[in-house]
């Protein structure tokens, strides 16, 4: 039992989960500017294991394991992120315009299943202030942006596509500078118009035409949640297969709250919003797959999370398709030194399974499995 699950986790979970976050992100805005502190932090959580080193979309990894988008919304923390060994950090969701996001509470902690339910609806300052912020810092791993749309709060009239589109494309051209890699998040389940942007082709296809016109020149990646239908996935990914920038596909949070949850419904029901941490491993684990065997796999990767809280549930994502792999509720359970475990776990599989680096691992339980691959 580390100190941090023996001692700091119980009195933090006594206080309200958006307060305890809000407050985490301040003291690792304090630590991230102290380098005397952050260089003690990286000491004590070093490792280095050579056989964990990936190369995605052009970009080099010491290890396939980042900081998910959602818990750093504004990049605040960037240096202690790194500190803490992460490989890569993805900030945002942020949109071209500042959001106060949903009313709270929401954000609320599931213990018993190892979870969050989130309903933040994407607060965040806006690209310009995170842009400014982010040109300020150093970044020795590669960055991430995760660019949404603005959400205007409950009650605002519908936008237009067009202002939708505009609003993705102003983000990305403010914040593609300050980035290693952007993300373009098609479907945040806590809000209208993140739910419904991806079902329909032709304004996914008008969004990346207007992106496309502004040329990215950085690695471009689409997060898209669990498809209900094979069929649905198929066809969202032939909408996208022209666009040669698309450099590949994150998986998100699918919404509502996945069957099997041991909660009584009343308690779920009091909780409106996502379910993040292990409840959403089963889901994501398929979507990974699903997507892997139908991808063209000579353009196009994938960055897998849900439910990672081992090193066993890393391989897994790995051996489904997942070239990358991201966290974010494991480290409220388990705390910052669960990216040093997991990394030290994967390099023992790496030679357990007789294999030079994980990048020979990536997908071979879905090419195996599946019947009919399509690229």
């Amino acid at each position: 039992m580390s100190l941090y699950t023996g001692f700091l986790r119980p009195l933090l979970f006594r206080a309200d989960p958006e307060h305890v976050h809000d407050r985490a992100i301040r003291t690792a805005e304090w630590a991230s500017g102290e380098s005397w502190l952050r260089a003690q932090i990286g000491r004590k959580l070093h490792f280095d294991f050579p056989s964990l080193a990936v190369e995605v979309a052009g970009m080099r990894f010491q290890h396939p394991l980042g900081l998910a988008a959602g818990f750093d919304k504004n990049g605040r923390g960037i240096p202690l992120w790194e500190a803490f060994g992460f490989s890569h950090v993805e900030i945002g969701s942020v949109s071209a315009h500042f959001s106060a996001g949903n009313p709270k509470p929401r954000l609320f902690r599931v213990p018993e299943e190892r979870a969050i339910v989130v309903n933040y609806g994407l607060p965040n300052e806006g690209a310009d202030r995170v842009g400014e912020r982010i040109s300020k810092l150093h970044c020795s791993a590669p960055l991430g942006l995760n660019i949404v749309n603005t959400n205007r709060g409950q009650g605002a009239p519908p936008e237009s596509d067009e202002a939708i589109i505009a609003d993705y494309v102003a983000s990305v051209r403010r914040l593609e500078p300050v980035s290693t890699y952007l993300v373009l998040n098609l479907s945040c389940p806590n809000t209208c118009d993140g739910r419904a942007f991806v079902s329909d082709a032709n304004r996914v296809r008008q969004l990346l035409d207007a992106v496309g016109a502004a040329q990215p020149q950085k690695p471009l990646f689409l997060k898209v949640a669990p498809f209900a239908e094979t069929a649905a996935l198929e066809r969202f990914l032939e909408t996208v297969d022209p666009y040669e920038y698309i450099r590949g596909f994150s998986i998100n949070l699918p919404p509502g709250k996945p069957p099997g949850m041991s909660v009584p419904a009343e308690r779920l029901k009091s909780m409106p919003g996502a379910v993040s941490g292990k409840p959403a491993e089963a889901a994501a684990n398929r979507a990974i797959s699903q997507m892997y065997s139908r991808i063209d796999r000579r353009r196009h990767v994938i960055i897998g999370s849900g439910g990672v809280f081992t090193a066993e549930d890393a391989w897994r994502k790995i051996q489904l398709g997942a070239s990358l792999v991201q966290l974010l509720t494991a480290m409220i359970y388990q705390g910052p030194a669960i990216v040093k475990r997991i990394c030290e776990g994967l390099a023992r599989i790496v030679e357990r399974e007789r294999i030079r680096n994980l990048h020979d691992a990536v997908g071979s339980a879905t090419v195996l499995n599946a019947t009919s691959p399509k690229r």
